[in-house]
């Protein structure tokens, strides 16, 4: 069989770009966020100066909500599995000393990505960055909210409209943002198989491109920026087969829109290495898991990756798990050679065959959804739920019958347990933040921040897009929490069907 599409060319199975990472390796960009912003930006610069090459930033949960930390809701959660990030001052300490026009950043936010946009914005703006300089991704995916993680505010319908703000704000003024990272990596993580991970994920992206073209925008104008998220579990081929696999999906998904820009029928995704596959038992063994992961990324032709540390099944990262996840990416970059190669499956009769029956078993899921009336039709019914819930007892049942091995809880079993030092968080370290908090908000010109508010929410009753009105009320000294309330205020909040 020979090479019939080689890199660079359509449908883009073999790889976006013609020589792959002979001219430019895929962005290191390691996932951290813990205690407090000055503790995080620490961190930010260990792993630059130990040759990372982007910055990926984890919120904590009451900051994923779009609350303050002193928010009755937050008690316990301040810090502890990202940083937290109430206000600009927070931004600042953030990205202190970090030139915001020279770092990609990407920030795993949904519900209020908007919100952390426009600090990010308002701190370019601070530090005279022309906004169009900016380079980083907010995930901005509340679909896959609804469908498996849980991190929602507003009604599905209030949601997608601050979504497609976002799209057309950055169209606008951050040309190099990417405005939505469509992610696979969570449905996969709540128990799903690689194929619905390939439909739930293009089926989202599907809606996210009718809504933004329903506010009058061009494929062009945001389709190049739209990028995607996904997991890379254990079975080796099948993953390489599965990234092989979304970029012809996403091709032909494009060809009904006929975009001139060619970016726009590029699939562009960053990977991390399954959290889910992680065991507590022998945590060491996590390091060959995560490497053959990454492996298995890189040969499926990843833009960005984040490895998994080996002690995540314990707790947060210490900081020698974290540079051997980092070196794991290191090491296939600089010694295998692989990278001279810009596609080694290119040919393969095997590899042909599984990404065809990847794409046949999406596509049949993906028009299940669009007979149900589409993604969020099928969301509000709680069909992608449910195949997900089914997927992930039939692994666990496997698991436990011994049919799906995994080395350390039902294979290789060791009656001794493997000793490793977990990472403790500073339990003054929340303190410190709502003392933080209370002192900026004891300093503050309270009438230019109500009347910043007043603007905001009028905006948030009419069609006008909200960003600029979300950046000014930023810039008078409203926190995270301030302007949520706002958009609760006028949007509501929702439950979903199951009432969680």
């Amino acid at each position: 069989m020979g090479d019939l599409n080689p890199p660079g060319l359509p449908p883009y199975s073999n790889g976006i770009y013609k020589s792959m990472y002979k001219k430019k390796i895929w962005t290191m960009r390691q996932y951290a966020g813990f205690s407090t912003a000055k503790e995080t930006n620490l961190r930010f610069k260990e792993l630059l100066n130990k040759g990372q090459t982007g910055l990926s930033v984890a919120f904590d949960l009451p900051t994923q909500l779009g609350l303050d930390s002193d928010d009755k809701m937050s008690l316990g959660e301040v810090g502890k599995v990202g940083v937290p990030v109430d206000s600009i001052n927070d931004m600042r300490e953030l990205f202190d000393d970090i030139d915001l026009s020279k770092v990609s950043t990407s920030m795993t936010i949904n519900a209020p990505a908007t919100t952390l946009l426009a600090l990010y914005v308002a701190l370019a703006d601070e530090n005279g960055i022309d906004r169009k300089n900016l380079a980083g991704t907010v995930q901005n995916d509340i679909l896959k909210e609804y469908i498996a993680r849980g991190l929602y505010v507003y009604p599905p319908k209030h949601s997608i409209r601050l979504t497609t703000d976002l799209m057309e704000w950055c169209h606008k003024n951050t040309p190099k943002w990417n405005t939505v990272s469509v992610s696979g990596y969570h449905l996969r993580e709540a128990g799903c198989t690689a194929s619905e991970e390939l439909a739930f994920s293009l089926s989202n992206a599907n809606y996210y491109v009718n809504c933004a073209m329903k506010r009058g925008l061009k494929i062009d104008d945001f389709a190049p920026r739209i990028s995607f998220f996904f997991g890379c579990h254990n079975n080796f081929v099948e993953e390489i087969c599965k990234f092989r696999a979304a970029r012809v999906m996403w091709y032909e998904m494009m060809k009904k829109y006929n975009p001139k820009n060619p970016k726009s029928s590029m699939l562009r995704f960053h990977t991390q290495t399954a959290g889910v596959t992680l065991t507590a038992q022998q945590p060491m063994v996590n390091t060959i898991r995560v490497a053959y992961q990454a492996l298995a990324a890189v040969l499926g032709g990843t833009q960005s990756l984040h490895t998994n540390s080996y002690d995540e099944a314990i707790g947060l990262p210490t900081q020698d798990a974290v540079t051997i996840a980092l070196r794991t990416q290191q090491v296939i970059a600089s010694e295998t050679n692989i990278i001279e190669y810009p596609d080694l499956f290119s040919g393969s009769i095997l590899i042909e065959k599984i990404t065809s029956e990847l794409i046949a078993d999406a596509n049949i899921i993906m028009n299940k959804i669009e007979k149900s009336g589409g993604a969020m039709e099928c969301i509000s019914a709680g069909i992608q739920q449910r195949m997900i819930h089914e997927s992930a007892w039939k692994h666990l049942e496997n698991v436990e019958s011994g049919t799906t091995k995994v080395v350390g809880v039902n294979e290789h079993i060791t009656e001794e347990e493997e000793s490793i030092e977990a990472l403790r968080i500073d339990d003054d370290a929340s303190i410190r933040q709502l003392n933080t908090l209370k002192k900026y908000k004891e300093n503050r010109d309270i009438n230019a921040i109500n009347n910043a508010l007043k603007k905001l929410k009028t905006v948030c009753m009419t069609d006008e897009n909200i960003m600029e009105s979300l950046i000014s009320a930023i810039k008078a000294g409203s926190t995270v929490g301030e302007v949520n309330e706002i958009m609760i205020d006028v949007f509501g909040t929702w439950i979903a069907p199951s009432g969680v």
